[in-house]
């Protein structure tokens, strides 16, 4: 039977306990499965057509069909970071437009099993969103703690929209979170679920499913990195189907951090076996603005396991990349979405790629989710005369200014 484990210390336990921490080091706990109980028998769509991989069924699931998200095929930054192919996993083509809907979907179900009254989270905005929404879907009450002032309108509106009570905190996601960690390991009634739940990580894992069943298994993933839930998924699923003999070999991974939010980035490159976290998080890429991410332990494992790396992108590399998604590729993402390429850009520089890899880049979030950052592109824009003449005038004239 798969039980939680945690590995930092070596703790297990059995899934009929709700626990999200270990009670003996303090770590996240991991769901884990013998070899022999797992068989990759994809059926359906979406996040549930792996039940076969997944701790509970996806019979009677809240669900809003999330997952089933498309591979993009690069057609023209390819050329720029020297790759032989670049694909984008547009995680913004989920229900609530970000990644978050995969692990959600499992997290409240399972909260819904269990007959919680309600959902709570910690969150920097799509949490928050996809919380909001599920719990609706399952009837249940929906609460989410934000840091006042630091979350992006789009994500907010969402949250408002669903029907979740929102509460503002003075002070950052750390705060949040350790906060709402604590009044949930307290309450019956209220089920956490932050990534540290680690039925939210089950459902994360399932994008390395869809991956590898579109183009097999990469050679490098970029995937941003904030709280580390993501990475740490992504790599439980691509060892997953090695271990089950399905996958022939694994993906190296990089982990893309804000220079201004880089804990992790900042161990790896000083071979640190443990981070500083940072008390002041400082980032445009809102989704990733956190000092203290509760998955550090397991996304720095992963790094290394993959014989992968971690990058540090500024604000300025980051909003360089998120204008060169849309106006060169036509994919529209929100700034933290645009870290996963823009390590990219910056590994390149520095001679990473041979020129003939094949290379997924993960986009966690629609660019609607921030319009505050929308708003800050180079516009070409012009008002002129309602005539033919005038609009000719505005695209076909040699002297056109566009203001």
């Amino acid at each position: 039977m798969p039980q939680y484990v945690c590995e930092n210390c070596g703790f297990v336990a059995s899934l009929d306990k709700r626990l999200y921490i270990c009670p003996v080091c303090g770590d996240p706990l991991t769901i884990m499965f013998d070899d022999k109980e797992m068989s990759f028998i994809p059926s359906g769509k979406g996040v549930w057509r792996y039940s076969s991989m997944l701790p509970i069924t996806g019979k009677g699931a809240i669900s809003l069909n999330e997952g089933g998200t498309q591979l993009h095929q690069s057609v023209r930054l390819y050329r720029e970071i020297g790759v032989g192919s670049l694909m984008f996993k547009n995680e913004g083509l989920n229900p609530t437009a970000s990644f978050k809907d995969r692990g959600m979907t499992v997290a409240v179900t399972k909260a819904f099993q269990e007959g919680a009254h309600g959902v709570i989270c910690a969150s920097t905005g799509n949490t928050a969103a996809s919380l909001a929404a599920y719990a609706a879907r399952a009837g249940i009450a929906g609460y989410v703690v934000v840091p006042e002032g630091a979350v992006a309108t789009g994500k907010l509106m969402q949250a408002r929209a669903y029907g979740a009570e929102i509460i503002h905190i003075k002070g950052n996601f750390d705060d949040a979170l350790k906060a709402v960690s604590s009044l949930a390991m307290e309450s019956n009634e209220l089920y956490l679920v932050n990534s540290i739940n680690p039925y939210r990580i089950e459902g994360q894992k399932t994008m390395a499913f869809e991956i590898y069943e579109d183009v097999g298994i990469p050679d490098w993933i970029s995937i941003p990195v904030g709280n580390a839930g993501n990475i740490t998924a992504l790599w439980k699923g691509f060892k997953e189907l090695y271990r089950i003999g399905v996958a022939k070999k694994l993906p190296r991974l990089i982990g893309v951090q804000a220079e201004g939010a880089a804990p992790i980035y900042r161990a790896f490159i000083n071979g640190a076996s443990s981070i500083e976290p940072v008390n002041n998080p400082s980032t445009v890429a809102t989704a990733i603005r956190i000092g203290k991410p509760a998955s550090w332990r397991r996304a720095l494992k992963a790094i290394r396991e993959s014989h992968g790396i971690m990058v540090a992108v500024s604000d300025e590399e980051i909003m360089s990349a998120y204008y060169s998604l849309s106006s060169k590729e036509g994919v529209f993402v929100e700034p933290a979405s645009a870290a996963s390429f823009a390590g990219l850009r910056k590994l390149s520089t520095q001679g990473l790629f041979k020129g003939n890899e094949m290379v997924v880049a993960i986009l966690t979030g629609h660019g609607l989710k921030d319009p505050e950052s929308a708003a800050k592109v180079p516009k070409k824009e012009l008002t002129v005369e309602p005539t033919k003449e005038a609009i000719a005038g505005a695209i076909l004239s040699p002297a056109r200014v566009f203001r």
